[in-house]
């Protein structure tokens, strides 16, 4: 038997994860009613737990059993952290040593250039991340436990804040998702507090916890330890913060006199809501404002930061800030006639703008080809078409209102859809492709653009 490369190992971990979920979610135990859910629609519900996107054709709060909840809950914390981290917790566990194979696993599913740390990445990731819902647990229990006493204002909080972390944006709080808090700041910024944690990645978290104890610890200034912060965190941190507050900015201006969003809100209920939606574009899937309600405007800027996603190594999806930084300073380097792209005073190397085109030129493929099938199988309108469909290979969640009414046709295609958008295209290419072959050296031939 062949054996199997280290991608086509992730990607058939996420595959049979789906489908174990899915015969789960099957069982009459998993509905409130007790009885059988069809098949594709526990599919849809698995795909969309383990690929934390949070599309759903049946509402999570009012339709699933605790135990059809417990089981989504726990596809979307594997989903969220990667099947290879959470086996590799699990080993830690029972106290089995970590192979050579192992090691390999968790450097491709985190996207990482080498292998040395890694055990301790891993471990860092998994107390890290019970630190980082813990709290989110707690936040929101100061609003759910009055409101809905204290077990299933527990449970709630556990659910939601595992869902926030891994972007998921699956809630069992309201049947509206977060449309009833959009005024209160405890759940506004609690939850998009753990949509970003989620989203900037672990080896940002690892650099900003090096950062915190030289601040508070070794006693060194502020200004110092940001200009040692590695490469990858300052172009994380800069672009993530332009991209928030820039999506903000649009949104609160497009939304501003729409009667239907925010028009009636105080100015800081207008400021929460825009903030919300800009960070939950990218790509947590909780709304605090009815997607079929926000101006053309609006809803292009949220497919735009749908795309785009979070950053490398975390729980977001997308095509990730560090490719369309590259990609955007690649365009600015050109117009200003550069050999090199140059980010904080140091150059980005050559080989990653390749990479880069490609993952955003394949991504674009992919969205277009899922946007013709489901216009051609659902006849949905174009915005809300488009809309679902970056949302699904975002892995976002966000819906203009089209999931619970899709076909079994348009199911399938978002079931695809999600799942490429969560493992990558170029990923499953890889995975299932031959070996890298050496290309044939042919005289060059110039080209008029």
């Amino acid at each position: 038997m062949k054996e199997l490369r280290p991608v086509q190992i992730i990607l058939l971990g996420f595959l049979f994860t789906i489908l174990a979920g899915s015969v789960l979610l099957t069982l009459p135990v998993a509905s409130k009613s007790g009885q059988a859910t069809p098949y594709i629609d526990a599919l849809f519900t698995a795909t969309t737990s383990v690929c934390v996107t949070g599309l759903v054709v049946e509402v999570t709060m009012s339709y699933w059993s605790t135990f059809g909840q417990a089981v989504i809950l726990l596809l979307v914390q594997i989903g969220g952290l990667g099947v290879i981290t959470i086996t590799t917790g699990m080993l830690f566990l029972i106290g089995k040593k970590i192979s050579l194979g192992n090691r390999i696993l968790i450097q491709e599913s985190l996207g990482l250039n080498k292998m040395s740390g890694l055990i301790g990445l891993v471990k860092k990731i998994l107390i890290g991340t019970l630190i980082v819902e813990g709290i989110g647990v707690v936040l929101f229990a100061t609003q759910f436990v009055p409101e809905f006493g204290w077990g299933y204002g527990i449970w709630a909080s556990v659910f939601n804040s595992v869902s926030a972390f891994c972007n998921a944006g699956m809630d069992i709080v309201r049947e509206d998702s977060l449309r009833s808090y959009v005024m209160n700041p405890v759940i506004n910024f609690t939850a998009m507090f753990l949509i970003i944690m989620g989203g900037l990645g672990f080896i940002v978290w690892k650099d900003m916890w090096a950062a915190f104890k030289k601040i508070v610890f070794e006693r060194v200034s502020v200004k110092r330890t940001i200009e040692q912060l590695r490469f990858h965190t300052k172009v994380v941190l800069t672009v993530t913060g332009f991209l928030i507050f820039a999506g903000t900015f649009l949104i609160f201006l497009f939304e501003y006199n729409n009667p239907d969003t925010i028009k009636n809100f105080p100015l800081h209920g207008k400021f929460m809501a825009a903030m919300f939606q800009s960070v939950t574009t990218r790509t947590a899937g909780f709304e605090t404002l009815a997607q079929n309600q926000l101006t053309d405007s609006s809803s292009l800027i949220s497919m735009i930061l749908m795309f785009i996603g979070g950053s490398p190594a975390g729980t977001a999806g997308g095509v990730k800030t560090i490719t369309f930084t590259i990609l955007v300073f690649c365009v600015a380097s050109v117009a200003k006639q550069e050999d090199s792209i140059s980010l904080f005073r140091r150059r980005v190397p050559q080989a990653l703008v390749p990479k880069a085109l490609a993952i955003v030129v394949i991504n674009l493929m992919v969205l277009l080809f899922s946007v013709l099938m489901l216009l051609i199988f659902d006849h949905g309108s174009f915005m809300d078409t488009c809309y679902e469909c970056a949302s699904a290979l975002g892995t976002v969640g966000l819906t203009r209102g089209m999931t619970p009414d899709l076909t079994v046709a348009g199911k399938i295609i978002i079931i695809i859809t999600m799942y490429l958008g969560r493992v990558g295209p170029i990923s499953m290419a890889f995975g299932f492709s031959q070996k890298r072959k050496k290309s044939r050296m042919y005289p060059e031939q110039e080209l008029i653009l």
